[in-house]
């Protein structure tokens, strides 16, 4: 899962946009491997997960770690992504 935080900061850092295709593809990976791993992840859940990656201060840490800004850019690709399907 730390994997996808990664390849969402990289995303960040090429200057794509939080709802480019680029990082809907990302959000879309996330979403797979929860369901796949963990339990179903409905876009209800990951809308909800997606606030909690930039406003609890324990994931924001440790998402942050791949680069200042990938939880916020996180929550809103996740927001972008789930606000549209």
């Amino acid at each position: 899962m730390m994997a996808i935080f990664s390849e969402l900061a990289a995303c960040r850092a090429s200057g794509a946009s939080a709802d480019s295709d680029k990082a809907r593809a990302l959000v879309a990976k996330l979403q797979a491997h929860i369901t796949e791993n963990y339990y179903t992840c409905t876009d209800e859940i990951l809308a909800g997960l997606g606030k909690i990656y930039a406003l609890d201060e324990r994931f924001k840490q440790n998402i942050d770690k791949y680069g200042e800004g990938t939880a916020a850019f996180a929550a809103d690709a996740i927001a972008a992504y789930t606000s549209e399907i």
